[in-house]
Parts: structure tokens; C-alpha cells; sequence
């Protein structure tokens, strides 16, 4: 027997007596236990992870009156459009569930570590591990095969996805790319350009944009996505971020001004409006047109007049604008007094008039692709939009109370009140109907959503799915998985 010494960064510590044969794991497992942590990572003072693939503790170098630091992990959730893809347990486990053909089908990984980030397209999973490299899995058409590229996917920093396709930026500022090679998964022709770069963003259609470290841009994937830029190449100078509708791109520059490119429907022409964007702190989109905060409050939109590049019968009341929310078709706005204004497709929460009296203390709001639902300072709820997306709240209005937070599908809201409990609203077959799961839904500490189903983290680490079945709505082929380890 030998004893370890694991303390948390809190400084509370508990001397642990275990076998030199045991596993990692059984170390972490007793360390749980004995903090009553779900997810714990076991650190070595040299700042090394102890993982579970590890094996015993004398393989790991553990010896009798070694000290070791633990870190509380919360078990995260990423989604495709159809699947979801739990990780965190032990930093080495990923399970899923959902349609097979959209990833959630997880086909067991060999020598899988400590996972850093997940990112979804709409049909595939990418996630970056401990070691920099990456495991893929979903539909190879939206990049759930990466095989082609894997040799290059080392020392990866992070990863950005579209609908279709992912880009990896690697520590040295280059760029790896797979997936449908139309929308964005090949970047052949612009790789000598990829250099230095900072971040990449992307238009769902497929295109992808990347801001370099000298604040110059270079695009790929679809034309009509985004995914050309020629023709504002020299107006692309002192990038310092970039905004995505589904079809086009807005950069902020450095000095405040906007350079729009990408399918003009969508908001790639911003040249009726070019002449107001001055001071831009902030750009938000629908599916077809932006909306820019000025430095002074005032709001500047673009793009589709019917997905809310209309602003103008609001105008005048668009003043102070903390922050900008989005529907599919429309665009919220919260005023610094807590009001709100809203304007766009009538039927995809344009129109708040009905509810405007009520829009007193906002402190944030949520959206599906239809409707909008606010949180208020006393932690009540007020809805608005698609009454079949979640623009009604009715039948549950008295149930929300001290409202924590919002989380939505396509056609649904699920919100966690105070004690932890779950209420829903919305698109019955889109994730609106949890009465079956309500007696389970108690201490839920993180909500996640794909287009029409919820999962819900819970405080043991267990996880309760409801919604479309197809969509990730049902997970007990796993459920035996989703305990705690």
C-alpha cells in the first residue's frame, strides 16, 4: 500500500491509501469519492495529466507520499444537427448518441487521451486531443473521415466547422482542412497563404474565412457561401473579427468600419449602408442579414430586408444597445435600460409588441429559429415569436421563477430554474414534450441542444436526453454509459 496526497486548489486535501498495483483510474475513482467530485483530473506538481489510458500507478511514476493536485471537470456536450457527444469523464471517454449517419454513432477510438475541445458540423464529430492531434467520426461527406489529412492534424489549437466542413489551426498558424472539398474541406489552392493565422470563422452554407496575424483574410469553400473574397481582397486590412450570416461575412477593421462579401442575398453587399458603419463594436446576423452596434449605441442592418436587414420603423428607438440576439429572421436588441427592441420577420419574432409592456430589467435573451425568450433581473421569462417555435410560454408562465439559464432547438426552449429542475416550451416534437422525464430532471447543471432534442447534464454526472429520437432524443442504448465513472 502507498499513500497520495491530493488536494484541490482550494486547498482542502485528503490523504489517500491505495495499492502501487492500482490503476489511474481507481486513483481518480477513490479521489471522487472521497471529495464527492463527479469528474476529477489528477495533475502532478510537474503540471502532467494523469489519464486513465495511463494504466497502474507505478507505469504513471506514482510513488508512496507523492503529491498530486485536482481539478473539477464538467462534463461538456457538443451537437450536431441530429446527434450528440458527451466528454469529460476522466478527460478520455466520449459517448454518443442520435442518428447513426450524423455521429451518433461513435465508432471507439484506439489510444484516445485527455479530449480538449469538440466542434460539430452538421453531420460529424471533430475533437482535439490532449496531444494535439484529432479523432473524427459522423458522415465522411461532412467530415467525419479525416484519414486524408491525419498525418498533417498534429499540434492542433483549435478547430472551426460549417455545415459541411472543418478547418484546424495548428500552433504554427497554418491550416489543415477535410471534408466536402466544394464547401470549404479542400484549401489546396490558398495553403501557401495560411500562415500566421489568428482565428477562422465560417458561414454555415461552406466557406471559411481567416484573419492572419497582420489583419489581412484569406477565404475558401463555395463562392457562394462566402468563400471568395476577391472582390473586397483590398479593403481586407486591420481585420480584428469577423461575423457570419449563413451565406456571407462582415469584417469589423480596426478602425470601425465593415467590409461585407458573400452571397448578397444574404448580406454580402453592405454598400447602401458603408457609409454609417463607423465605430462598430459588434456585429450579430440572422440566416440572411446583419445588424452592427456603433460605438454610440445606434444600430446599423444590411442584407435580406425580410430577415431583418429592415430596420428602419425602429429606428429611432434602437439607441443604447448593449447587445444584439437572432432568429433565423430576426434580430432583438437590449436597450441599456433593460427594454428591448425587435424587428424582422413578423413571424420569426419581429414583432414584440404584444409582450413590449412586460420587456422591463432584461438581462438576456435566447433564441430558436423562430421565436425569442428573455430572462428578466427577478428571473422571469417573457416569450415572443412562432407560437409552434416557442413564441408561447403560457402553459408553463407560472412555473418560471428564478430562471437560471436558456437553452434552445430549432423549435423549442428548455430553461433551468434555481433548484435545478427543467421546464420546457415549444415544438412538442422538437424537444417542447419532457413530462416523462421531469421526475428525473432535478439538479441539472448544463443544458445542450441539437435541432430537435436536449440533453441534460445533471449534478452526478448522469444525463437525461429527451426530444426527437432521430435527433438525439433518446439515449438509452447508452444509458448505462452515462454514469457516473
Amino acid at each position: 500500500m502507498i499513500r497520495v496526497n491530493v488536494a484541490l486548489p482550494s486547498g482542502r486535501n485528503e490523504s489517500l491509501s491505495v495499492h502501487l498495483s492500482s490503476s489511474v483510474k481507481d486513483l481518480r475513482i477513490l479521489a471522487q469519492k472521497s471529495f464527492g467530485q463527479s469528474f476529477l483530473k489528477l495533475i502532478t506538481p510537474e503540471g502532467h495529466a494523469l489519464v486513465d489510458s495511463l494504466g497502474s500507478l507505478q507505469t504513471a511514476g506514482i510513488q508512496d507520499g507523492d503529491h498530486l493536485i485536482a481539478i473539477a471537470l464538467q462534463a461538456r456536450v457538443a451537437a450536431t444537427s441530429k446527434a450528440f457527444a458527451l466528454f469529460g469523464y476522466g478527460g478520455d471517454k466520449i459517448i454518443t448518441w442520435g442518428h447513426p449517419s450524423c455521429g451518433g454513432d461513435f465508432p471507439g477510438l484506439p489510444g484516445i487521451q485527455q479530449l480538449q475541445a469538440v466542434q460539430a458540423s452538421a453531420a460529424a464529430f471533430a475533437a482535439v486531443l490532449a496531444d494535439g492531434s484529432v479523432a473524427t467520426w459522423g458522415d465522411p461527406r461532412h467530415g467525419g473521415r479525416s484519414w486524408a489529412v491525419q498525418d498533417r492534424l498534429r499540434s492542433v489549437r483549435e478547430i472551426q466547422a460549417n455545415f459541411h466542413a472543418f478547418a484546424a489551426i495548428l500552433l504554427d498558424g497554418s491550416v489543415v482542412t477535410w471534408g466536402n472539398e466544394t464547401r470549404g474541406g479542400n484549401s489546396s489552392f490558398v495553403r501557401d497563404q495560411l500562415k500566421g493565422v489568428q482565428q477562422v470563422q465560417a458561414t454555415k452554407g461552406g466557406a471559411f474565412a481567416a484573419i492572419l496575424a497582420d489583419g489581412s483574410v484569406v477565404t475558401w469553400g463555395d463562392p457562394h457561401y462566402g468563400g471568395d473574397s476577391s472582390a473586397v481582397q483590398d479593403q481586407l486590412r486591420n481585420v480584428e473579427q469577423i461575423q457570419a450570416s449563413y451565406a456571407a461575412f462582415a469584417a469589423i477593421l480596426a478602425d470601425g468600419s465593415v467590409v461585407a462579401w458573400g452571397n448578397p442575398d444574404r448580406g454580402g453587399n453592405n454598400s447602401e449602408v458603408q457609409h454609417r458603419l463607423r465605430g462598430v463594436q459588434q456585429i450579430q446576423a440572422t440566416n440572411s442579414a446583419f445588424a452592427a452596434i456603433l460605438g454610440d449605441g445606434s444600430v446599423v442592418t444590411w442584407g435580406n430586408r425580410y430577415a431583418g436587414a429592415d430596420s428602419s420603423a425602429v429606428q429611432d428607438q434602437l439607441r443604447s444597445v448593449q447587445q444584439i440576439q437572432a432568429t433565423g429572421g430576426a434580430f432583438a436588441a437590449i436597450l441599456e435600460d433593460g427594454s428591448v427592441v425587435s424587428w424582422g420577420n413578423r413571424n420569426a419574432g419581429g414583432d414584440s409588441s404584444k409582450v413590449q409592456d412586460k420587456l422591463r430589467g432584461v438581462q438576456q435573451i435566447q433564441a430558436t429559429g423562430g421565436a425569442f425568450a428573455a430572462i428578466l433581473g427577478d428571473g422571469s421569462v417573457v416569450t415572443w415569436g412562432n407560437r409552434t417555435a416557442g413564441g408561447d410560454s403560457s402553459e408553463v408562465q407560472d412555473q418560471l421563477r428564478s430562471v437560471q439559464q436558456i437553452q434552445s432547438t430549432g423549435g423549442a426552449f428548455a430553461a433551468i430554474l434555481a433548484g435545478g429542475s427543467v421546464l420546457t416550451w415549444g415544438n412538442r416534437k422538437g424537444g417542447a414534450d419532457s413530462l416523462l422525464f421531469q421526475d428525473r430532471l432535478k439538479c441539472v447543471q448544463q443544458l445542450n441542444a441539437t435541432g430537435a432534442a436536449f440533453a441534460a447534464v445533471l449534478a452526478d454526472g448522469s444525463v437525461v436526453a429527451w426530444g426527437h429520437e432521430d435527433q438525439g432524443g433518446d439515449s438509452s442504448k447508452v444509458q448505462s454509459r452515462l454514469l457516473k465513472s
